[in-house]
């Protein structure tokens, strides 16, 4: 006797179901199937060709009408099932109709989440989930000047951006994230496919929150974003995520969380009723790609016919092409303990290939630009081979496989003759063989004759290697000064190519200047987001993760785990309010150790980590602020009294050493900077031995800098003298700017001048007064971005976020 199957839900899924429930066994069933859709089955994935114009929906459909009657299946599209009684084994429709059945399948699928921003409701937002909203998009392309917001920098909403701007329309990506894509690629990945979306003239913002949808005549005009930017648009497209959608099974009872319970035969908790697709969870997993969906269907269907069969959650690997860029990604590719990076990279190409290593077996692979050898990659992590052997030429896949040398230089060794070594230039492997070969036996030699590395350099360390590998014992690796082993290039490298070639993000460094570790080390992150900090204010943002932990805890850890607390005391000046709120703070938190430092402060010293957000808020209370004892910045102002008090002061020092305290405070620099304001020659404050000091005269202010009173001890060296406190200020700010502008990171100011000399800086910090101006006006700009109190902010957090930090690996001599 046929059963009754009815299916809810024309999807990709189901559809693949019936193909081989129909394959099988053609007349067990008599299937009636629902879908919301007016429409049957089609690739819902191809509806990016469809809305950039390389495709036709009539081309992505995967069941016709025809093959529909053929299979004898009644179709009832554009109707909602609205209720499942499972007692009565029936249905019932929207427009009110009943059926029955013996065996029901719920494919429901998912529902695309739509942020509940103010406006969200306007016409013109919408989702891109289906065919109305492919139309919606394709409209949009024939309005003139048409302008598009999408909010979602995952698959889907790059998918419509790329398909939008093919249409003509200016298109904005906002992405909550980092980096593009962030589940399936890794940093380095998504820059590049950021890059490549901006070649395209598709205007991308990460690290983006949208706050407000602003609308006119019940229609979207706007989307606002938190800094206060807004993006007018014509349309707002979310592709922001989907929901496994439940609802319809939920008031039947069935078992559900984030999805419809599932067992291995795709039968829900009640016997009759199964289930598939994204509307599914199993064993605590959703699924979203098309792959485990297909395996689902094959399971259901013989599971319909009383056959053996077993879902079973594979690993899987994702191969897309996105936009006219190539992406494979696979297993975990987080950073993680006792991980190892294989990677390779060729800016000028666009290919990246990272592979994560862990006990010499592939736990994740990512892949931008040339994917060719990604299912190989994957055979080997789902397999757990150990890659020992192979190790050394791993990463250029398995044409360069067995028996490969253990030499380090095996893998330049193994490149053919035509591997392109020099992007910019287009020189090969074998050009720069024959320039050795002829005679060519330096750097210089190879970039004289081949040009290769004699433009962007990025490509140096691979020339250098060619150079070793080809001359064997007569080639010597010059000494390198890099800023570590991730990289070639020195801090000045870095420094004047961050400038020249406008790179504005982590990423962008690591990928454009040929990083060996995808996201850097605990040696150089915290100096190229140092550098990154000084170069662009306003278009980069502090990452603390690339700061030392005293700085990432805004207390300096001592010997024993516990931290030191030191408020500030403007130019060394207290009062009993003050002193009351540390001898309050100290007694309250049991302080066992309270010091007067040298630089005219009191240091609280032993105070636990948990307790850093309630002491750091009680300090508050009574007005007082970080000292930044521990930071890459500014650390006190150290005055005397001056004219107010001292019969030899000449100038009041006091108020002079508090005025740049304040402009100072919270600034950063390549290293801690100290400063010192003495109120006659006497230099009570001993501002001779600072980074930067002031000596009172009689006839104004003696600048000096280069001081240092540490491991090296220097005297300051006279910059100039100028007649009055706002000159002072000038200057200093001004002389402050180039040194962070131009200072190597970790060397003190003394180190700098050492490399500029005084007479540079004296041209155009003294001489040059436009100059001056300019470095003031743009340190005062940098202050108003970060100068801020992080006891204030980070005080109102938990205190538990606050526990003691077993790796200090970013930690460095004060």
């Amino acid at each position: 006797m046929t059963q009754k199957l009815i299916i809810i839900g024309a999807g990709m899924a189901s559809g693949r179901a019936l193909e081989h429930l129909f394959e099988q066994a053609p007349d067990a069933f008599d299937v009636t199937l629902f879908n919301a859709e007016p429409r049957g089955t089609y690739n819902r994935i191809m509806l990016s060709p469809v809305l950039s114009g390389d495709k036709t929906f009539e081309e992505i459909l995967t069941h016709t009408a025809e093959w529909y009657e053929d299979n004898n299946v009644t179709c009832r599209f554009g109707e909602k099932v609205v209720a499942i009684d499972r007692n009565a084994k029936t249905i019932t429709a929207d427009n009110g109709d009943v059926l029955a059945y013996d065996k029901l399948i719920i494919a429901t699928g998912s529902t695309p989440f739509i942020i509940p921003l103010p406006g969200h409701d306007l016409d013109g937002v919408i989702a891109y989930r289906d065919l109305e909203d492919t139309n919606a998009m394709i409209a949009l392309g024939e309005r003139p000047d048409a302008r598009a917001v999408v909010i979602g920098g995952g698959l889907l909403g790059l998918e419509a951006a790329a398909g939008l701007k093919a249409r003509g329309v200016d298109v904005t990506v906002v992405h909550i994230m980092g980096h593009l894509m962030e589940r399936q690629l890794d940093e380095a990945a998504g820059y590049l496919l950021r890059k490549a979306l901006v070649d395209k003239g598709i205007t991308v913002k990460c690290s983006a929150n949208s706050k407000e949808i602003p609308g006119e005549n019940g229609r979207v005009k706007a989307l606002l974003l938190d800094d206060g930017t807004e993006l007018p648009c014509d349309l707002l497209v979310m592709a922001v995520g989907i929901r496994p959608s439940i609802a319809l099974a939920a008031e039947a009872g069935l078992a559900t969380g984030r999805g419809i319970h599932v067992d291995d035969h795709m039968v829900t908790s009640d016997d009759s009723i199964l289930s598939l697709g994204e509307c599914v969870e199993h064993e605590g997993n959703i699924f979203g790609l098309v792959a485990p969906l297909y395996d689902q269907a094959k399971v259901i269907a013989k599971t319909l016919l009383d056959q053996e069969a077993t879902f079973v959650n594979k690993d899987v690997s994702t191969m897309l092409k996105v936009t006219g860029c190539d992406l494979f990604s696979a297993g975990d590719f987080a950073d993680g303990e006792g991980r190892e990076d294989i990677v390779y990279r060729d800016p000028a190409r666009g290919i990246y290939k990272r592979l994560v290593i862990q006990e010499n077996r592939i736990i994740g692979v990512v892949m931008y630009g040339d994917t060719a050898d990604g299912n190989w990659f994957f055979g080997l992590l789902k397999s757990g081979e150990d890659i020992s052997n192979m190790r050394d030429t791993l990463i250029f896949g398995p044409a360069f496989q067995g028996g490969a040398p253990s030499d380090p230089m095996a893998a330049v060794a193994a490149l053919p003759a035509d591997a392109e070594i020099c992007g910019c230039n287009g020189i090969c492997k074998g050009q720069i063989v024959d320039a050795i070969q002829g005679g060519a036996t330096t750097l210089d030699d190879v970039r004289a004759q081949t040009k290769a590395s004699g433009s962007c350099g990025t490509c140096t360390g691979l020339v250098e290697q060619v150079l070793s590998v080809t001359l064997g014992d007569d080639f010597v690796l010059p000494a390198s000064k890099s800023v570590c082993g991730c990289t070639e290039f020195t801090h000045e490298d870095v420094r004047r190519l961050i400038k020249s070639r406008e790179l504005k993000s982590q990423p962008a460094v690591w990928q454009e200047l040929g990083w060996n570790t995808p996201n850097g080390c605990h040696v150089c992150r915290p100096a190229i987001n140092y550098y990154l900090l000084a170069d662009w204010p306003l278009e980069y943002a502090d990452d603390p993760q690339s700061r030392f932990v005293n700085e990432r805890k805004h207390a300096n850890i001592q010997k024993d785990g516990t931290y030191s607390v030191v408020p500030r005391m403007w130019g060394g000046m207290t009062n009993p309010t003050e002193l009351r709120a540390i001898a309050d703070a100290a007694e309250k938190f049991n302080v066992p150790t309270i010091h007067v430092t040298g630089g005219q402060r009191i240091d609280l010293l032993g105070v636990k980590g948990e307790d850093l957000p309630e002491i750091w808020s009680d300090l508050n209370k009574a007005g007082m602020v970080s000292g930044h004892a521990y930071s890459k910045g500014l650390r006190t102002v150290k005055t005397c009294v001056g004219s107010d008090h001292c019969r030899f002061g000449t100038q009041d020092s006091t108020g002079l050493g508090i005025q740049l305290e304040k402009i100072l405070w919270g600034s950063w620099a390549p290293h801690k900077l100290k400063l010192g304001v003495s109120g006659c020659p006497r230099n009570c404050a001993e501002a001779t031995c600072k980074d930067i000091g002031v000596v009172c005269v009689d006839s104004g202010y003696q600048i000096g800098i280069g001081g240092a009173a540490g491991m090296d001890v220097k005297e300051t060296e006279l910059l100039c003298q100028v007649a009055t406190e706002a000159e002072v200020i000038e200057v200093i700010t001004a002389v402050t700017q180039a040194y962070r502008e131009g200072g190597k990171y970790l060397d003190r100011i003394y180190k700098w001048l050492a490399k500029v000399g005084m007479d540079w800086v004296q041209e155009n910090v003294v001489d040059d007064l436009e100059n001056r101006k300019a470095l003031a006006a743009r340190f005062e700009l940098s202050q108003s971005i970060y100068r801020k109190d992080p006891w204030a902010e980070h005080a109102r957090e938990r205190a538990d976020t606050y526990q003691p930090i077993a790796n200090l690996t970013l930690e460095a001599a004060e």
